[in-house]
């Protein structure tokens, strides 16, 4: 089976660049592999493949991060999604990889990209493809890719909702599928927040949607924001997506979006103000083979 080295033989997953805006610090802990306790929680929380693990709010407010079902085998929901997709898949802010796992044991091809290093390491062991990556650096096969995910709360990504769609729409291919995973409340929230191990504040919502991928040190805080449907089908009709689908899944809803032509995409500066302040963790950049964006396995 082919690794994450196959993608780009002058760039592989652990090579050094410079880090984009959305990355985390360099400060990062060790590897999910190291055996001991590192300054990164999200490390930390991968190796063991349990929390608890916590994004913490300036006001003590807490949302819990579902660490062990990332860590898990796709489950029925990610399944259903894994079975919509189409052509070769990007999946951003991949986690510990359980989605680029599936896709890659049912032959597909796909490519998980995260800006934690310890979640690559994981997709890799599992033998997933992924790169240490931003999703708003250069990526393999960009103009290509027939179909790209957004899941466990990763439609946050960078802070700016609509400039995240604009950007994955440069990622897909023409009527390339974007398929979202939606917070389960109506809610289009920014907020800042930091990664903590450990309860010690007032729980989240019922509706909190968890998000892959922010791994920090603690106390060092991001951007981070939340989506419900509703909010996402505003952002998503502004940047011209189309609608291509609506489902649930064990209480997860999802949502499909078809790329937009390039004349009805629109800038982020006409975008509705949220309740709040913004969203999180992706990747970083390769160049791939003429024919595809993922080598072939």
């Amino acid at each position: 089976m082919s690794t994450a080295h196959d993608i780009a033989p002058s760039q592989t997953a652990q090579e050094p660049e410079r880090r984009p805006h959305d990355a985390p610090p360099a400060s990062w802990g060790a590897g999910p592999h190291s055996g001991v306790p590192s300054a990164d929680p999200y490390a930390d929380a991968l190796r063991t493949g349990r929390g608890p693990l916590f994004l913490r709010r300036a006001d003590g407010w807490l949302l819990p991060l579902e660490v062990e079902r990332w860590c898990a085998q796709a489950d029925e929901a990610d399944l259903g999604v894994v079975e919509r997709c189409e052509g070769a898949v990007l999946d951003i802010g991949c986690g510990p990889g359980r989605l680029v796992a599936a896709l890659a044991a049912g032959g597909r091809r796909a490519l998980g990209i995260d800006v934690s290093e310890a979640a690559v390491a994981h997709t890799v062991g599992l033998g997933g493809q992924a790169l240490h990556r931003s999703v708003f650096a250069p990526l393999p096969g960009e103009g290509r890719w027939g179909t790209a995910l957004l899941m466990d709360g990763n439609l946050g990504i960078g802070g700016d909702p609509t400039a995240l769609l604009d950007r994955v729409a440069q990622l897909l291919a023409p009527s390339g599928l974007l398929l979202v995973e939606t917070a389960p409340v109506d809610i289009d929230e920014r907020v800042e927040v930091h990664l903590v191990p450990a309860d010690g504040g007032t729980h989240g919502d019922q509706g909190a949607q968890p998000t892959r991928g922010t791994a920090a040190t603690p106390g060092s805080t991001f951007p981070w924001a939340r989506l419900g449907t509703p909010a996402l089908l505003r952002h998503a009709r502004r940047a011209g997506w189309r609608v291509d689908g609506q489902w649930s899944s064990g209480g997860r809803p999802f949502v499909a979006l078809r790329r937009p032509d390039r004349e009805s995409r629109t800038t982020s500066s006409s975008a509705e103000p949220p309740n709040s302040a913004a969203v999180i963790s992706s990747q970083r950049a390769a160049k791939p083979s003429p024919e595809s964006p993922v080598a072939d396995a």
